[in-house]
């Protein structure tokens, strides 16, 4: 009977739910697959190894020196890699530390004289630094709004969205963040930091940026989309090490959200810059602490410290922890649908009226964010300073925007402090350690909390999506520590025990809500671990992160899945769907016609079938004795590249192999490779003439002359896996084979392994038998 009810309610809670707007409602030419946010479309990697001639002829001059070669540079990437992502990250924390300490000093001397002084210059100096951050934006780096994870989770997956990994982005991402976080708007830099080692990662392998005349031919090394797969994860993992200080987190950030691809040498490579991030990053904090680096020395780097806190917990608390695993699911997931509201009609209505409307927003949400941190605390009246405990170290009161707690913000007397102030007018950064602190119980009131709570949250909701980079790991860390602190207020007065802390309940709460709106586990258990050094709760953040991830999965997707879907990146997720179990591989395609060349084609009709169709692979035929063979697949951009240079065309139609000599090699493999994150060369970008036209091209010289080829009658779920795991772009799909030519199993695959083996039997074999002679000889 109880189990019924519980179904019924979860069937409503569903129903209830299904009617928000969501994400696939609407317009799919504004927000579906195909589109990105300024309506071009999205293109596909190529991870595969594209085996043409002039591939196999540069591998085959390869020796072993050149292996040895390529694998220490890609070690020294990955120290470059960390190095810049390290240097970027003291950068932004030093400029915003500073902004924030400067604007809270000056904002503390005036307020001293005139609170209505005080609270127009905290207001112009937030409205100048987030202003100049949507100016960056909006007329600089477009790319650079948002997190950048659902873009570079995307990138990881196989689809390249225009302008994520250039240049000017990497400069819109660090100034950008430096003005949104510095002025105050409920978001953080963690997620932009992210973006920022990506940037970094793709910068170094393409060897810097051409357009900007910032490149060197010596590093430029990597021409593959599969290299540069490697290098943007480990620009990730650097990315989440310099945010949290936490290496190890940004190794399993970046296994576990990220990428879609991954293995045992990759691993190496990601953990070796995590680590090179962590030394960069500590020994800028042990020289910011001498005083070089005005407030940041103060601040620092995100680690709240709770070693000092609730040592163990009983087992009466375990329900309590649980209730914030429940709300922390609930609270994600209605995050995540808000900003699906949002920024779908923000994207289909607000920022259709141009860069000046997106300005306006930004401008009017600063002022509106200014007005209630500054404003909601004077109408919080003043409570008298606890006790002091000098093995606390804890002092009462503080002016406000320092590092501590019990802030004294518009009160009357010295020895009073104000509650709302301490986590409002303030620093995320100090606010969080504040809420996380030890030893200091009763210090907020439950309305205070609670009014937090609401407003910052409202705030967070509104904020994500503008024209500004936007982290949500801070904003949200806020969020959950705010309701965690209240049910841990909740539980001290209820179970009355003198080893509870409230800091311990926030901290719980914070990855609840982390688990609930992003759904990841592992990566983020250990983020907390590492960025509060208490080992002790690792078993409790466990649970509320099962609890929230499992409860916000009930209603919707994480946050960057469905942020990826609303800016038409198309993700393969790593489970195929359930439909597709009843499909087969020719009924993906449809009734969709084939477009292929000939080996030897016409220029003329290679410039028509490009300018007619928006294909990038194309099927390469010949006929050989009466039937008609596939040879292979030719990409756009390698036929864009033959048109461009015409140094392959030919007056006759024949193969350039017909009379008995070798393919011609006119061309380097690194000549076909295209930029990063660039869209490269367009059929309108080349200029032929007639006589250019009237030529031949023979493309077998050029063709992946071994593409994936599946059989039409295949379960389009193993087709979905197999173009997943492999990171693939084209699979061609074939009637079902007519004969076999041979089968390769697993100790056909062990061939270093069989070299030495099958002589050390024999030798073995022989010594044995040699051995049993002589013995039988002498006896």
């Amino acid at each position: 009977m109880l189990s019924n009810h519980f179904q019924n309610g979860i069937e409503t809670a569903k129903l209830v739910w299904s009617r928000l707007p969501n994400a696939e409602d609407g317009d799919a030419d504004e927000v579906g697959v195909s589109k990105k946010i300024d309506g071009s479309s999205v293109e596909s990697l190529d991870y595969e190894v594209v085996e043409n001639h002039a591939y196999r002829e540069e591998q085959a001059q390869r020796g072993k020196l050149h292996v040895g070669y390529y694998v220490v540079v890609k070690w020294f990437f990955a120290l470059l890699i960390g190095i810049g992502t390290g240097l970027a990250a003291i950068f932004i924390n030093i400029s915003v530390e500073n902004f924030a300490g400067w604007k809270y000093s000056l904002t503390f001397s005036i307020i001293q004289k005139s609170y209505i002084a005080g609270f127009v210059v905290y207001m112009l100096i937030n409205l100048v630094l987030v202003y100049s951050s949507t100016y960056i934006i909006t007329q600089f780096a477009p790319a650079a709004a948002g997190s950048g994870i659902p873009e570079i989770k995307g990138y990881l997956n196989g689809v390249d969205t225009h302008g994520i990994l250039l240049f000017r982005t990497l400069i819109g991402k660090i100034f950008g963040s430096i003005g949104s976080v510095g002025g105050g708007l409920a978001l953080g830099k963690e997620g932009p930091l992210v973006h920022t080692g990506a940037c970094i990662a793709s910068l170094l392998g393409q060897g810097g940026s051409t357009k900007y005349h910032l490149s060197s031919r010596w590093l430029q090394f990597f021409n593959s989309d599969r290299d540069r797969r490697d290098l943007v994860t480990c620009g990730c993992a650097a990315g989440v090490a310099a945010a949290f200080r936490a290496p190890v987190g940004g190794v399993l950030f970046a296994l576990e959200e990220v990428t879609s691809w991954w293995r045992s040498q990759l691993m190496w490579r990601v953990f070796f810059t995590s680590a090179i991030v962590a030394v960069v990053v500590r020994t800028a904090m042990g020289w910011c602490k001498s005083g070089k680096c005005g407030h940041f020395g103060s601040g620092g780097f995100i680690i709240w410290d709770v070693s000092g806190g609730q040592e163990d917990y009983s087992f009466e608390e375990l329900l309590p922890m649980a209730v914030i695993g429940v709300i922390g699911g609930l609270l994600g997931a209605l995050f995540n649908q808000l900003t699906i509201y949002i920024t779908y009609w923000r994207r289909n209505y607000l920022h259709k009226k141009g860069n000046r409307v997106k300005i306006i927003e930004v401008c009017l949400i600063s002022l509106v964010t200014s007005i209630i941190s500054f404003g909601l605390p004077l109408f919080r009246s003043c409570s008298p300073c606890p006790e002091s405990d000098p093995d606390s170290g804890i002092e009462c009161p503080r002016p406000p925007g320092t590092y501590g707690n019990y802030v004294n913000f518009y009160c009357g007397k010295d020895k009073e402090y104000n509650d709302l102030a301490t986590i409002f007018f303030n620093t995320q950064d100090d606010a969080i350690r504040n809420l996380f602190s030890a030893k200091t119980i009763h210090e907020y009131s439950a309305q205070s909390l609670l009014t937090f709570l609401v407003m910052f949250y409202t705030l967070a909701v509104v904020t994500f999506g503008t024209a500004v980079p936007a982290g949500q790991f801070v904003p949200g860390i806020m969020i959950g520590s705010t309701y965690g602190r209240l049910v841990g207020m909740f539980v001290v007065s209820f179970y009355k025990k003198l080893n509870i802390e409230e800091g311990t309940y926030a901290l719980l709460g914070a990855a609840s809500f982390l688990g609930g709106s992003m759904r990841m586990t592992v990566s983020l258990c250990v983020i907390m671990v590492e960025i509060t050094n208490n080992l002790t709760l690792l078993p409790l953040i466990m649970l509320v992160l099962l609890i929230s991830k499992a409860v916000g999965d009930a209603f919707n997707e994480g946050l960057y899945e469905e942020q990826a879907r609303l800016r038409g990146i198309p993700l393969l997720e790593s489970r195929p769907k359930n439909e597709m179990r009843k499909m087969k591989a020719k009924e993906a395609f449809g009734n969709q016609k084939v477009v292929y060349f000939p080996r030897v084609v016409k220029v003329a009709d290679v410039v028509s079938i490009l300018k007619s169709n928006n294909h990038n692979g194309f099927p390469v035929i010949d006929s050989k004795s009466g039937e008609t063979l596939v040879i292979g697949l030719m990409l756009r951009s390698h036929l864009l590249v033959l048109l461009q240079s015409k140094v392959d065309f030919q007056h006759s139609p024949l193969p350039s192999d017909s009379r008995g000599g070798s393919l011609p090699i006119r061309h380097n493999f690194s000549e076909f490779v295209k930029p990063a994150s660039s869209k490269g060369l367009s059929i309108h970008d080349i200029h032929l003439g007639p006589d250019d036209l009237e030529m031949y091209i023979d493309l077998a010289p050029f063709v992946n002359r071994s593409p994936y080829i599946v059989p039409e009658d295949m379960s389009l779920t193993k087709v979905y896996n197999l173009f997943r795991q492999l990171g693939l772009r084209h699979i061609f799909v074939v009637p079902r084979a007519s004969r076999v030519i041979g089968m390769i199993t697993r100790k056909d695959l062990l061939i270093e392994v069989f070299n030495w083996i099958i002589p050390l039997y024999v030798i073995l074999s022989a010594l044995v038998c040699g051995n049993k002679k002589k013995i039988f000889i002498s006896g």
